[in-house]
């Protein structure tokens, strides 16, 4: 009977305050929705950053058998590495460095533009065909023209990627995306408590009989407020599933069936970025209405 009471008050809430529990979903729909764009693009930097390197970032391409240069004569030795990464570890400019070899570099291709092409009898590239490399991350990115003459001359090194120039304005982008993104959900996600607030005094307003009736019975506090945290989390449900069904959308069209397709460059987001912007809009969305709730039905209902 108690149940039955809590789901009959939960359907007349939602359907007395009808319009402002749209505004509510609709709002929370879009904030996010933002705010799962914000956090797909913090990813998509993150993951251009693992196979380019950031803007902190040199490479140093080791020579290879067959490679364009004619400085090189062939694969580069032990003893080269290990003098161009001691010239490498004790300059200044210098914050860290790591290696890597001709495996990890063709994993990294695979990855790119897809293992099928690098499969049967007679595959794209193999392992060795990949040169070896040495990452060196900056201390200051604009202090970088001592390392790239300390190494560019050495033997076993075939030539210098600088990819700050070139990345600058592609994070550059991503950067103002995402803040832009995540600014405009702030403001959205102030509106939704805002509305809230409002959705809470007027259920609140249309029940006082009912609320003052049930006190004078010895209703418990979470008995009177369970509706409206029902309510609540109702409309939080609704929110986070229209704006998943947004971000899916934005990743089948934006990004699997345009942007991997076009730019194969790049190595792009996919259901793994998704699921971790959907568990933040999951969590963030009841959030953005439980918690307002519990402290305006304290407020209102004066339990």
């Amino acid at each position: 009977m108690q149940l039955r009471y809590v789901f009959s008050e939960l359907g007349q809430g939602l359907r007395r305050n009808l319009s402002m529990h749209i505004a509510v979903i609709l709002t929370l729909f879009v904030s996010l929705t933002l705010v799962g764009l914000g956090v797909l693009l913090n990813q998509q930097a993150d993951k251009a950053a693992q196979h380019w390197g950031s803007q902190l970032q040199i490479t140093v391409w080791l020579c290879k058998d067959k490679d364009d240069n004619p400085a090189c004569t062939g694969e580069v030795t032990d003893t080269q590495k290990q003098a161009i990464e001691k010239v490498v570890s004790s300059s200044p400019e210098v914050a860290g460095y790591h290696t890597e070899s001709k495996e990890q570099a063709f994993e990294k291709v695979k990855e790119l533009l897809g293992p099928d092409k690098f499969e049967g009898p007679n595959p794209a590239a193999t392992a060795a065909d990949m040169p070896q490399s040495v990452w060196i991350e900056l201390k200051d990115p604009d202090q970088y023209k001592g390392i790239e003459s300390a190494v560019v001359g050495l033997d076993g090194v075939s030539g210098i990627r600088d990819m700050r120039e070139v990345l600058k304005p592609i994070y550059g982008s991503i950067n103002a995306l995402q803040w832009g993104a995540l600014g405009t959900a702030g403001f959205l996600v102030f509106a939704a408590l805002l509305l809230v607030g409002n959705t809470i005094r007027l259920a609140a307003f249309a029940r006082r009989k009912e609320i003052g009736i049930m006190r004078l019975v010895g209703a418990s506090t979470i008995y009177i407020a369970l509706p409206f945290l029902l309510e609540a989390l109702v409309t939080a449900l609704l929110g986070v599933a229209l704006a998943s069904g947004a971000l899916g959308a934005f990743m089948y069209f934006g990004i699997d069936q345009r942007a991997a397709t076009g730019l194969k460059f790049m190595p792009w987001i996919g259901m793994p970025e998704y699921v971790v912007a959907v568990i933040c809009m999951a969590i963030l969305g009841p959030v953005l209405t439980l918690i307002p709730t519990l402290v305006l039905t304290r407020k209102y209902l004066k339990v």
